[in-house]
């Protein structure tokens, strides 16, 4: 599976669960998991198969104040995309993994494209662009 995306942080609620869903369901690699004691902060970042280093930090809210962010985020439409260079594939094994698909594959000017939901509710387009996309470089 050969994917790209943005460079992001994610802010999450559980470490563990985050990690599974991205690990175990749309099979990234765990590229970092680090706890620093000194300042009580856990750094988890994971990357898509086939990125070349694009890479997503999984950030956990810890003040108490940031905990409304969480919910802002998941209601909200966050602009994130999951590349592929096989849409039908990668579509299906998304469904067979229990991903929720809220837009179902159709053909934009851009290329194909199905929005998904992750566990904190953030829309994501998973996307074969066309072969001529300048996006499409990207996802080689």
């Amino acid at each position: 599976m050969v994917q790209a995306i943005i460079h992001i942080a994610l802010v999450v609620e559980d470490y563990d669960k985050a990690i599974d869903f991205y690990t175990k369901k749309l099979h990234f690699n765990l590229i970092e998991d680090t706890y620093q004691a000194e300042q009580d902060k856990r750094w988890v970042v994971v990357s898509p198969p086939g990125s070349n280093g694009t890479t997503i930090l999984l950030a956990k809210a810890s003040k108490p104040e940031q905990e409304t962010f969480i919910g802002n985020q998941a209601g909200g439409r966050v602009f994130l995309f999951l590349g592929t260079d096989n849409f039908d594939r990668d579509y299906q094994e998304m469904i067979e993994q229990g991903i929720e698909f809220v837009r179902e594959p159709k053909v934009q000017d851009y290329g194909k494209v199905a929005v998904f939901k992750d566990l904190y509710g953030n829309l994501w387009d998973l996307v074969q662009f066309h072969e001529n996309h300048p996006m499409n470089a990207r996802v080689k």
